[in-house]
């Protein structure tokens, strides 16, 4: 709305600013002559004056008129301004409400959002612990299972000592310089056993086991055991010989059962020997196989009498004779010449140098079951037939259906000595 002027309004006051001034300014002294020609100018004068009055009351309310209009529209103006700034208020507030409803609710989200998260953590965690306590549950049986594992282990191991240990004898050996304790000869462990046929196996056996005893210690007897032996060769006997006139600590032949030939040989030349009174020694003269035409066989016979001048010569010598007579002697005894004689007899004639009661094997502290036992040797009865074979000491039965059992063959000079009535027990 356009607001009218307000020049005729100013124009209205500056007259009734004159006029009041006319009016405040002192009237100016009546003059005294010419009073009634100044009248009518008066009168003029008064009227233009309530002229100007009227004009001015006129301009007053115009301009009053006018400032009641403009007052109006600007108030219009300031209601309309006064509504859209409350409008604006309104929808500042809105907007703030709606800002703080977005606010509340994303603070709700969040918040649910940390607690949905505080929930999944704490159950996480529960988890977590869950599984750490199980494990630790499952680390704890395991290390409890380890533990009772062990113990057993332990517990058995401790047993299978103990049975190990139980197979040894808790006493050691006896290393005495002299063996001999009245009719008791001590054995060590310096022990060489001496069965059966002497080869260049056994040679070899017995000699490194001396050489082994003598490094050990020179001082220490050491013992040749022999339980059953035949004989054997004449080289690999004498080789047995030499290591013995070679060892420096003594080297002490015991018989136990029989040494026959090159067997008793090494009993009467060793530097002590001892026997049970029930051992069987036997000398005979050498003997060899000789093929080839007359002129091989007399060399052949040449050596062996060599080897008989060889070793019988020593023998003969201990017993105070010549060999010759050792010979006769020996035919006198048997057609065979197989002179056998029992161990205190053997004794009379030098043969073996001590007789003893008991031999005390102070170097067994193993319990015989630890070691190998041998294998039944398999024999073919006389009565089998061909391609028919049994084991030693096994029930079969013979070709008329009958059960027996079947006896390895004794060695020599030994019998059997056993209640046999109705022929069970059998010799091949």
């Amino acid at each position: 709305m356009k607001i009218p002027s307000l020049a005729p309004a100013s124009l209205l006051l500056a007259l009734g600013l004159a006029s009041a001034s006319a009016q405040e300014a002192p009237a100016p002294a009546a003059p005294t002559a010419p009073a009634a020609a100044e009248e009518p100018a008066m009168a003029a004068l008064k009227h233009q004056n309530a002229q100007l009055a009227a004009e001015r009351e006129r301009l007053t309310s115009e301009n009053a008129i006018a400032k009641e209009r403009l007052t109006s529209e600007l108030a219009a103006r300031r209601a309309v301004l006064e509504r859209a700034t409350l409008k604006a208020e309104e929808d500042k507030l809105q907007l703030a409400n709606e800002f703080e409803e977005a606010r509340i609710q994303a603070d709700r989200a969040m918040a649910a959002l940390r607690l949905e998260n505080e929930k999944l953590t704490l159950e996480s965690a529960i988890a977590k612990t869950k599984a750490e306590m199980r494990l630790s549950e499952l680390r704890l049986q395991e290390t409890e299972s380890r533990t009772e594992i062990t113990r057993l282990a332990t517990r058995i191991e401790q047993r299978e000592k103990e049975l190990a240990a139980a197979q040894y004898a808790e006493s050691k050996p006896a290393y005495p310089l002299n063996p001999l304790e009245g009719k008791t000869l001590v054995v060590s462990d310096r022990r060489i056993s001496l069965n059966g046929p002497i080869m260049t196996a056994t040679a070899d056996e017995v000699s490194d086991r001396i050489a082994y005893f003598n490094n050990k210690s020179p001082e220490l007897p050491i013992f040749i055991v022999i339980d059953n032996s035949p004989g054997g060769s004449v080289m690999a006997g004498y080789k047995i010989l030499k290591s013995m006139q070679g060892s420096e600590a003594p080297v002490c032949v015991v018989v136990k059962s029989f040494a026959a030939s090159m067997a008793a040989c090494i009993a009467t030349l060793a530097d002590q020997s001892y026997a049970y009174p029930n051992a069987v020694i036997l000398h005979h003269q050498i003997s060899s196989a000789t093929f080839g035409n007359l002129t091989q066989q007399k060399e052949s016979i040449q050596e062996t009498e060599e080897w008989w001048q060889r070793l019988a010569g020593p023998i003969a010598a201990k017993m105070g004779i010549s060999a010759e007579d050792f010979i006769k002697k020996m035919y006198a005894k048997a057609s065979t010449g197989d002179w056998s004689e029992f161990a205190d007899k053997a004794w009379q004639l030098k043969w073996v140098d001590h007789i003893v009661d008991e031999i005390r094997e102070t170097g067994q502290v193993k319990h015989p079951d630890l070691a190998a036992k041998p294998v039944p040797a398999v024999v073919a009865p006389r009565s089998a037939g061909a391609g028919d074979a049994v084991a030693y000491l096994a029930e079969v039965l013979d070709d008329k259906g009958r059960p027996c059992m079947y006896l390895p063959r004794p060695n020599p000079k030994d019998v059997y000595y056993l209640y046999n009535p109705d022929g069970y027990y059998r010799l091949p």
